[in-house]
């Protein structure tokens, strides 16, 4: 998984001639990574940058509390509550804020 997440990582760097990496959210939390990443991209002379490891939290676990609290303000309709669709491929041009 960690090679994959690298590979990935140091392709997207190449492609956009970028030598600057910022890693946040849960998996920087990942030592293995984060010395793959360190490795991968002093080959290509890039850097990574990461958060301190307390600050390396989950962000699920964060979404999952503001829909609860959505939930107990009444933001979402009845009719909607416990459905939804998954869309993990949702481009970015058609969401709406």
């Amino acid at each position: 998984m960690t090679e994959v997440l690298a590979a990935k990582a140091v392709a997207a760097c190449r492609q956009h001639r970028l030598s600057s990496l910022v890693v946040a959210g849960g998996v920087g939390a990942n030592r293995r990574l984060r010395e793959r990443l360190n490795e991968a991209m002093a080959k290509i002379g890039g850097r990574v940058f990461y958060p301190e490891l307390e600050l390396c939290t989950d962000n699920g676990a964060m979404i999952a509390f503001c829909g609860a609290q959505r939930l107990l303000q009444g933001d979402v309709p009845a009719s909607d509550r416990g459905a939804f669709v998954v869309r993990p491929r949702w481009p970015l041009d058609q969401l709406s804020f």
